[in-house]
């Protein structure tokens, strides 16, 4: 099975742990998960589904 590969948001502040972080290299999810709170959680989307958010968060 695939593991996570996680990476930060490109708008995230190097200097805050007010972060998001992202895996999107398994099949079929996009995984989202607060950086503060790793094992608090995890958020799951379709892959169009986040991309819809993405472009709308643009």
């Amino acid at each position: 099975m695939t593991q996570p590969a996680w990476r930060k948001s490109s708008r995230s502040n190097g200097s805050t742990s007010n972060c998001v972080e992202v895996a999107d290299n398994l099949p079929g999810r996009v995984l989202v998960r607060d950086t503060k709170d790793r094992s608090g959680g995890t958020l799951t989307f379709a892959p169009s589904a986040w991309r819809s958010f993405v472009e709308a968060a643009k």
